[in-house]
């Protein structure tokens, strides 16, 4: 129930995220001039005869980012009592965080009349809430727990890690190019003004190239992850780098949709929604191929968990039967008879330490002799004297 329930904010953080790319494709970050309030009115109040043009985006991204928000309430709580875990459970908590911080960055959007910075920020945040879901979507599945599949090796390791690194960059420099108006900084397609590289430069320029160079790094990346994970030969591995480049695929035809179409608000939109299903899918791959940690590391705090109870006195201890313990006087006599059990003395006293154990090397006997005169004065330094040997 715990990993249908953080599908279904999965889900809804996907919802999420179409709305607020159709915000700013209307341009509509501004329809609504203040914060928390709707022109005046409670955000839930607020009279839906008044949600015309652009207003029913932005108030409308508004009501689905609360409820998100109180869905991570939700789930953060729910991982608080029912999961055993307690990384997972501060994962919960850090998720919370991670909304908070969102809605307050989109707040400070629109106090600040959309500066380019908070706006990007904005969208990267939401960008790492949305991973933190799916994270945990994917730690709370059965497939997970119950654990197998083998080892990853870590060259496909090291590559889907990567690789999820590259498209999360990629996305920050087209949350840049959008939020600084570079989107058709160069206009056609595939060429730029006409040739291979622009002829003429300026910042928005640059950001554009750089975003069309990106996605050529991350479509390399991502087909050599689809080459690793196919010669592993998981199927829980070659199922998200299979979709992970059909992803990629669609991905690039809506980038070159939303140049040729002058940036068509749909398409702009699709297009930022796949560039997240991109980025999480990576990283459900990258995750699982980092699954035999995560067991290692599970196993130790499992252990760790166990070693206190085992270290309680149990029904037979001395302490819990009632049995006389050894007393102080007797510790030295039977350390001393674990030193020297060939000794005649310690075989007078019947040691149990040396019947059981198997005879030392032979020791000298000027060794011999130095022992017994440290021991002599460790048991008269003793606040307790040695006992009498028992005959």
């Amino acid at each position: 129930m715990l990993h249908r329930f953080a599908k279904l904010l999965a889900a809804c953080t996907v919802l999420l995220i179409l709305a607020g790319s159709l915000v700013t494709s209307h341009d509509a970050g501004l329809s609504v001039p203040d914060w928390p309030t709707s022109y005046g009115w409670n955000m839930f109040t607020f009279p839906p005869s008044m949600w015309v043009a652009n207003i029913f985006y932005e108030h409308g991204h508004r009501l689905i980012a609360s409820s998100v928000g109180f869905l991570t309430i939700v789930l953060a709580v729910w991982l608080w009592i029912a999961e055993p875990r307690r990384w997972l459970r501060w994962l919960g908590v850090v998720a919370l965080g991670a909304v908070i911080a969102q809605g307050a960055l989109g707040g400070l959007t629109v106090l600040f009349f959309l500066p380019a910075a908070i706006s990007t920020a904005h969208a990267g945040l939401a960008e790492i809430f949305f991973c933190l879901t799916v994270a945990i979507a994917l730690f709370t599945s059965p497939g997970w727990i119950e654990g197998g599949g083998g080892h990853a090796g870590p060259p496909l390791r090291r590559l889907a890690t990567v690789t999820t690194a590259l498209v999360f960059t990629q996305i920050l420099i087209g949350a840049t190019m959008r939020h600084t108006g570079a989107g058709l900084a160069i206009p056609d397609f595939p060429w730029m003004f006409g040739h291979v590289v622009p002829d003429h430069w300026d910042a928005r320029i640059a950001v554009h190239f750089t975003h069309r160079v990106g996605a050529l790094v991350v479509a390399f990346a991502i087909a050599a992850s689809f080459a690793a994970a196919r010669a592993c030969g998981r199927r829980d591995l070659t199922r998200p780098a299979t979709l992970m480049l059909l992803l990629v695929a669609v991905q690039v035809t809506l980038g070159a949709l939303t140049v040729l179409s002058r940036r068509d608000p749909l398409i702009n939109s699709l297009h930022v929604v796949c560039g997240a299903l991109v980025l999480t899918t990576s990283l459900v791959l990258t995750l699982r191929t980092w699954r035999d940690r995560f067991a290692f590391g599970e196993v130790r705090l499992a252990a760790s968990a166990e070693a206190p109870a085992a270290k309680k006195p149990d029904a037979m201890s001395p302490v819990r039967s009632g049995a006389r313990a050894p007393s102080r006087s007797t510790r030295p006599r039977r350390a001393a008879a674990a030193h020297f059990p060939t000794t005649s003395r310690s075989r007078n006293r019947g040691s149990t330490a040396s019947s059981s154990r198997r005879a030392p090397p032979a020791i000298t006997s000027v060794r011999r002799r130095s022992i017994r005169r440290q021991w002599r004065r460790r048991c008269s330094a003793s606040p307790v004297s040695p006992a009498a040997p028992r005959r």
